[in-house]
């Protein structure tokens, strides 16, 4: 008796995991290496030094197992508005040397390409300074065979990444041309832009893509972008790529430029009901805890500007998230903020939307309230009732044998691929 109840309790925990295995939860962490280069102290919730920053992540009461990196082509440590940025620091070299770490730590890496010397968002996709002489023919060789180039790197220095961004929040398109009074609306992807803007960006992304699936095969692609507040929008944008070779939908969503998470819940029905083969990770999100700006959206009466209004705001999106079954992976952006003023080698002023506090470099609550997207039990649309037929599910004995009906003994029933219950 007590080598069956052994066995069922292992069995409950293989049915646990099956269920959970493909969610990730974690966070952007490119300036990590900067911090930990100007060794910038990193304290817990109680003021204890945290040794290792990314061993604490990974530990049970933080709980991550994914982080992201980005990369630039050839940073110039400005921002778009040509204003000195020290976050735009990750060459390759640097890339590198943080994937390594990451994955030595046993994390999954999702890596996100910008193709740009600076910041690639929805109204900076600049064109990288020394490809601005190109020719649109001569931009798609020069994509895949840097896409080719970076990622080799990547593979020879053991720091393969599971993810790749084929570039970052490209709702607009991307590399446009080197137009920087940005009065021009030379490649950029709008709905009514020219039907050659879109053709140049697709065969741009399927060149990026070529080069992924060449170099690192087992590798997930990910088309990212940001319009997570704009359901309709969503479904244009995906519909127009949708001869491109991708895995996976990324989003960003921050709900004072997104608008709610009923909004945000909205999209997600929409890119389950339109595109079901492809899962959607949700690659960038964050709340401010203290001054916020650039809001168009003020959420401060549901969640306030405080670490108990962000922390909320984590519990309220993980709660949303763990209902839409496509969505598979959760990242906070700049989670490692811990500023050391305007004076810092790291930062040129604070964001204030880290997990870190900038001030006491401790901790806040919302970092240990992440992993509460891990924990998702069946919806309601998946629990399993009496009034289910035998055909919709399928059994399992413990040796794994499928069986062509349920019998006596510890059997796992399994629906839509996920395990539903165990029955003796």
């Amino acid at each position: 008796m007590n080598r069956v109840i052994s066995t069922f309790i292992l069995f409950l925990s293989f049915a646990c995991a099956f269920a959970n295995e493909n969610l990730l939860v974690g966070g952007d962490v490119s300036v990590l290496q900067s911090y930990n280069d100007n060794n910038v102290n990193y304290y817990d919730q109680k003021g204890a030094k945290i040794n290792d920053v990314l061993t604490y992540l990974r530990g049970s009461d933080v709980g991550w197992n994914a982080l992201r990196v980005r990369l630039f082509v050839n940073p110039k440590q400005k921002d778009g508005d040509g204003n000195t940025d020290a976050q735009v620091c990750q060459d390759i070299e640097y890339v590198v040397k943080l994937c390594k770490r990451i994955k030595t730590a046993g994390y999954t890496l999702l890596l996100d390409i910008h193709y740009s010397d600076t910041w690639a968002d929805p109204s900076n996709q600049w064109i990288p300074e020394g490809w601005a002489a190109l020719s649109d023919a001569e931009l798609e060789t020069k994509v895949y065979n840097y896409t080719k180039e970076i990622l080799q790197k990547l593979v020879d220095e053991s720091a393969t990444p599971d993810f790749i961004q084929v570039g970052n929040e490209i709702s607009y398109g991307m590399l446009w041309s080197a137009d920087m009074d940005k009065t021009s609306t030379v490649n950029r992807c709008y709905p009514d832009s020219p039907k050659a803007n879109w053709d140049r960006f697709i065969r741009l992304l399927k060149k990026g893509s070529q080069a992924c699936r060449e170099t690192c095969p087992d590798a997930k692609i990910v088309l990212h972008t940001e319009r997570s507040g704009e359901p309709a929008a969503l479904s244009d944008i995906y519909g127009r790529l949708s001869s491109v070779d991708y895995d996976i939908i990324g989003l960003s969503y921050y709900p004072f430029w997104h608008n709610s998470l009923e909004v945000l819940s909205e999209s997600l029905e929409k890119l389950a009901a339109e595109y079901p083969e492809k899962p959607v990770h949700i690659v960038e999100t964050a709340y401010y805890y203290q001054y916020p700006k650039d809001i168009v959206y003020d959420f401060s009466s549901i969640w306030p500007y405080t670490p108990a209004g962000q922390s909320k705001y984590i519990t309220d999106l993980a709660t949303e998230l763990k209902k839409h079954k496509n969505v598979e992976a959760l990242y906070w952006w700049f989670p490692e903020e811990n500023g050391n003023g305007p004076d810092s080698k790291v930062l040129t002023g604070w964001i204030n939307r880290g997990l870190w506090d900038n001030s006491t470099h401790k901790s806040h609550p919302g970092l240990y309230q992440l992993k509460e997207f891990l924990n998702r039990g069946p919806s309601a649309a998946e629990e399993t009732t009496d009034t289910k037929t035998k055909e919709e599910s399928i059994y399992y004995d413990l040796l794994g044998r499928k069986l062509n009906k349920p019998e006596d003994g510890i059997i796992i029933e399994m629906n839509d691929g996920k395990a539903q219950k165990v029955r003796y």
